[in-house]
C-alpha cells in the first residue's frame, strides 16, 4: 500500500512499476475524475497527428484563449456589444 508523504509524494510499488514498465524519469499525467486519481504514462509520439485537422486562429492570443476556456468552465458569458 502506498502512503502520501508530507511532501505529497507517493512511492509506487516496484512490482507494479516492473509490470507496467514505468521507470524513474518517465513522464506521467495525473488525472482526477469523480474522486479517483489515475496515472497515465506519456509515451513520446503517441498522440502525433491527432489534432492535425484543427486550424489555429492567429487573431486569438494564448491569453484570450485561456480566458475563454476559464469563462466557459465557470459558465461566464462574455459581454456582448449591443447595437445602438
Amino acid at each position: 500500500m502506498s502512503i502520501l508523504s508530507q511532501k505529497r509524494q507517493v512511492t509506487l510499488p516496484k512490482e507494479l512499476c516492473d509490470r507496467l514498465i514505468v521507470q524513474p524519469g518517465d513522464d506521467l499525467s495525473i488525472v482526477e475524475h469523480l474522486g479517483r486519481i489515475t496515472l497515465i504514462k506519456k509515451k513520446a509520439g503517441s498522440s502525433a497527428g491527432i489534432l492535425r485537422h484543427l486550424k489555429t486562429d492567429d487573431k486569438t492570443s494564448d491569453e484570450a484563449s485561456l480566458q475563454d476556456a476559464i469563462n466557459e468552465k465557470h459558465g461566464v458569458h462574455p459581454k456582448r456589444n449591443r447595437a445602438a
